[in-house]
Order: structure tokens, then sequence, then C-alpha cells
């Protein structure tokens, strides 16, 4: 597998990598400036020259990947038999320069109805760099979205039809932001408890009053949910300094809550906004 072929594996299967380049050589080396790799904590693919260059280019791409560090770094190795190297002697007699660029892992964010609201958001976060699955009971509601053609921006997205959701969120990864705003309040409390179930999810939110909450908190204790637990979810969501009833102004606010909380990650796509190199 080359290393673009590699990049996508791990976006498939929701893994962060290091996207290893030789951007330049001075001398003998033994790969041109533009050679790349990739890393990840237990796996490479493609070859930047082998020998103490590759291994220590994935040693500290692996240091990176350990520490959860976003920001790229150039890392400046020379290649003859006094240099003091690491993985055994590399007499090619060049210098080489090589940039470690992490490759963050999307995070994954599960909208659960497609309705006035859900369609609004979907907009927006086609827009990002997320993985997100728009997720509806409903057959029409799915095959509406579908017809507004949002896949030309930057989300990696999945158009669900799920007359069980629950099954949809059940399967979610650990650490998937979850955001349920059904048509059916019932349908609402379903998910909610099986998101407390898992247990293992980064963040979930329930759309709709207080009054609503009130309501699903005391449910959810009937239920046998700790308040421990039920604290895990918000609700209702989004800014409350930004206020409006109307679909794309709460869109906008969930929106914007759910950047917050990714700004906060350190190894999400979101959490870089004109990162420097180190090196």
């Amino acid at each position: 597998m080359d290393w673009l072929r590699a990049l996508q594996h791990l976006r498939e299967q929701g893994r962060s990598g290091v996207l290893v380049t030789v951007t330049s050589v001075r001398g003998h080396a033994p790969r041109e400036a533009g050679a790349k790799m990739v890393v990840a904590a237990d796996a490479t693919w493609d070859s930047i020259g082998g020998g103490n260059l590759e291994a220590s280019a994935v040693a500290r791409a692996r240091a990176l990947l350990a520490a959860g560090t976003a920001e790229p770094e150039r890392l400046e190795l020379a290649l003859h038999e006094h240099a003091a190297n690491d993985y055994g002697r590399q007499c090619c007699g060049g210098e080489v320069a090589v940039l470690l660029e992490p490759q963050p892992a999307r995070a994954v964010v599960a909208v659960f109805g497609l309705g006035h609201v859900g369609q609004e958001l979907a907009r927006i976060l086609s827009r990002l760099p997320l993985a997100v699955q728009l997720v509806d009971s409903r057959a029409t509601q799915v095959q509406q979205l579908a017809a507004a053609g949002l896949d030309d921006g930057l989300a990696d997205l999945r158009l669900i039809h799920a007359p069980a959701p629950e099954s949809v969120l059940a399967a979610l990864p650990a650490e998937a932001h979850v955001l349920v705003l059904t048509h059916d309040h019932a349908e609402d409390l379903v998910l909610c408890e099986a998101a407390l179930r898992r247990g293992d999810l980064a963040s979930i939110g329930v759309i709709g009053s207080s009054a609503k909450w009130q309501r699903f908190r005391k449910r959810l204790r009937e239920a046998g949910h700790t308040d421990a637990a039920i604290g895990t979810i918000t609700s209702p969501i989004g800014l409350p300094e930004l206020r409006g009833k109307e679909p794309a102004v709460i869109a906008i606010s969930v929106a914007a809550a759910l950047v917050q909380a990714l700004r906060r990650e350190p190894m999400s796509a979101l959490a870089r906004p004109g990162s420097a190199v180190r090196g």
C-alpha cells in the first residue's frame, strides 16, 4: 500500500497517523526530496529510505502520536560515519531534512433526526473535517437530504435510514459525539438511554426545552441511571447566548458549541488552526 492509500486507510478506520516527507537532501541519501511514508502506532507504509534515517523518523512520529501532538515538526539527520545515530550507521554521506505531519483521526459526529434543524446542521457539519453520520428513522428525510447534494464539503458523510436508530448509536466508535434531535420525544428518550448504557461517548446533546429535559431526567432516573451518568447529557444544546427559534439559528448555535468542544480535543483536526512547524 502506498502512502496515499495508507492515509485513506487510516481515515476510514478512524485512526491517527503521521505523514513523513523528505523535504531536502544535501549530498547522497537513500531517497530523493519528496519521498513519503505514513506511520501509525502499529504499522508503516511506503519508505523514505530505510536504515537509521527511516527508523529515527518512525520513532519520532510515534512519539508525536503518543503525545497527541497535532503540530508538524521538522527533523534533520546526518548520514555519515561520524553522526551519532540511534539505529545503526548510515554512511551515504549526505544530510536529510524530513517533515513530520500528524494526521489526526477525524472526530465522529452522529446526528439523530433530520428534520428542519437536523438538515441545517448537516449542511454546516458537511463543511468541516469530520466523520459525520446522519441518521433518521424516516426514509423520506434521508432521501430528502441525499438530494441536497452535501458531498462537496470536507466531511466524510454517511446518510443512514435506521428504523431503530439506537442500533446505529450502539455501533458508534468510542469517543463519538452524539446529537439527538428527532421528531419524536419517545425516540429521543430511547436514544438517551442507549447513549448512557455505553458510557464511552465524548458528548451527548439533546435538543429541547428545559421542561422537556426535566421530564427526561425523571424518566432516566426511573430507568435506573445515576445522576452522575445523566449529568453527562447536555440539554438544551447550543450556545446559551445565541438565541433564536429559526432552524438555521439553532443549527448554528449547536455547531458552534460542538466546534468549541472539538477544539479542546488535542488530536482533533479542528484543534490546530494556524499551526506552526516546530524544529
